[in-house]
């Protein structure tokens, strides 16, 4: 394990549960994956983080198509991906000298207020769904804007999907091929403009697949067993829980 061998042991904890968490939510588990950026970035730093989150997340997104493939429904793929592409290009310029204190608290601000969103929806319980195309250009735009930043689109696509009240199987498997092409497109950014993927840190994933297939499978079992009438609660509470981790992360 030489390209762990400098972290300490709690160190080591933190990081295998970060990949663990990565197929959790890969499988499923909406809005835990905050509770992964919150773990890498104690480890690594913010920005340095993502360079070794974004390798395992493309990794988890091929087995999530390959799961959930035929639950996809394209037309809110389509409505979502152009802006989160012009997202990502936003967030490559304004990201790449970021302090990175000021990177952890607008993460932080950006994810609570996603979350008084969901709950402010939810709690009025209709049944309407947002069809003004702004809806679907305002969310996907922020999406990309923060998935550059650090890894944060899921939340912002947790509330369009719950938005949309999509099944829990339809929300998994859109999200999977959205997330899959959006990771694929930010590859080169990281590689060759920010610098953050590097051989090094290729080497830590490749010791890191074992956890994350290990989460993959575990959330493909727990996500079998949640009706879906409960999904919608679990990701929003799992989003909550991120998010609170996040803001109160010194």
């Amino acid at each position: 394990m030489d390209a762990l061998s400098a972290y300490s042991a709690g160190s080591l904890v933190l990081i295998f549960a970060g990949a663990f968490i990565i197929g959790l939510a890969k499988a499923g588990l909406k809005g835990i994956d905050m509770l992964n950026v919150t773990l890498m970035a104690l480890v690594f730093g913010g920005k340095a983080s993502t360079g070794i989150v974004l390798p395992l997340l493309c990794i988890a997104d091929i087995a999530a198509v390959r799961y959930y493939n035929r639950h996809a429904q394209w037309k809110h793929f389509w409505k979502l991906v152009p802006w989160m592409a012009i997202g990502i290009l936003i967030g490559v310029y304004a990201g790449k000298d970021m302090n990175e204190a000021i990177f952890r608290k607008i993460m932080a601000a950006i994810i609570i207020g996603t979350v008084i969103i969901m709950l402010f929806m939810e709690f009025r319980r209709s049944i309407n769904v947002p069809s003004h195309p702004l809806f679907a250009a305002g969310t996907g735009m922020v999406a990309g804007i923060t998935t550059m930043l650090g890894n944060l689109a899921g939340a912002f696509s947790n509330l369009y999907f719950l938005a949309m009240r999509l099944p829990k199987n339809d929300f998994i498997g859109t999200a999977a091929w959205l997330f899959l092409v959006i990771n694929l497109f930010k590859l080169p950014f990281q590689v060759l403009y920010w610098k953050n993927i590097t051989a090094s840190s290729l080497q830590i994933d490749l010791l890191l697949l074992p956890a994350l297939a290990l989460g993959f499978w575990t959330g493909l079992k727990i996500v079998q067993r949640i009706k879906d009438e409960h999904y919608r609660k679990v990701v929003i509470i799992l989003t909550l829980i991120g998010a609170i981790l996040i803001f109160f992360k010194k």
